[in-house]
């Protein structure tokens, strides 16, 4: 697979960076990538990966858009409300560029379907709200050894860490207890934009393979005091999910 004159130039600014060139483009290109969501997280990592040329894009959400969510769900507008979010999504992402592939899965994650949706992917992302499904997903991408982008949001803080089964902790490792779900909690656009931005940064490392990733370590911003932690974890040799591989 090569690039075309037309992606030379559209994503000559993103291959001048050391590491990534045109034959990491093309490794984009050539890249399937499974967002769980496209709401406050899943918007703008939705937006930057099409925007830098990731050549299949799934999108699974199974709700419609309520004007509740225009504060931070930034691919649904004010026509949107009522539409289903998936669906708005891909009809923007493919306008915003064509030369990708957008799939929207407007579904509920089981795990019956789990692994029919992250069949054949090169990473899957987390832009959900509640644990059960992360778990799900996290044990999934576990059995099927595909690498997991984790963040989690709260009002202005948050978390973000990836899974890579076999060179580190999952999320069961990390959090072997289920947290409490929040419910209707708050929030403001800016913090899942945030954390979409480095789940993405994080997918790119990936599938290219340059610089370091947050395997084995979880991040944690406060936006109170704008302060950045950096936590090293490890694998749990009792995990359940993880005992697996």
């Amino acid at each position: 697979m090569k690039l075309s004159e037309r992606e030379r130039d559209r994503y000559n600014r993103q291959m001048m960076i050391s590491g990534w060139g045109a034959e990491g483009q093309v490794k984009l290109k050539k890249a399937r990538v499974v967002v769980m969501g496209s709401g406050g997280l899943g918007s703008p990592i939705l937006i930057y990966l099409a925007a830098a040329g990731v050549g299949e894009i799934v999108v699974v959400d199974k709700e419609k858009f309520e004007l509740s969510n225009l504060n931070r769900q930034i691919l649904g507008w004010e026509k949107d409300v009522g539409n289903a979010k998936a669906v708005s999504a891909a009809e923007k992402l493919k306008s915003m560029n064509s030369d990708i592939s957008i799939f929207p899965r407007v579904m509920e994650i089981s795990q019956e379907n789990i692994e029919d949706i992250i069949d054949n992917a090169d990473v899957v992302v987390d832009a959900l709200d509640n644990w059960d499904t992360r778990f799900t997903v996290n044990k999934a991408c576990v059995e099927k050894r595909i690498p997991f982008v984790h963040a989690g949001i709260y009002g202005l803080s948050g978390q973000a860490t990836t899974i890579i089964p076999r060179k580190g902790p999952c999320l069961r490792c990390i959090i072997p207890g289920k947290p409490k779900d929040a419910g209707v909690f708050p929030v403001v656009g800016v913090t899942p934009g945030l954390f979409a931005m480095i789940e993405v940064m994080e997918v790119f490392k990936i599938i290219i393979g340059f610089g370091e990733t947050l395997v084995g370590k979880i991040l944690v911003f406060n936006g109170e005091d704008m302060s950045f932690n950096k936590f090293e974890v490890s694998r749990n040799p009792t995990c359940t999910v993880c005992e697996s591989i």
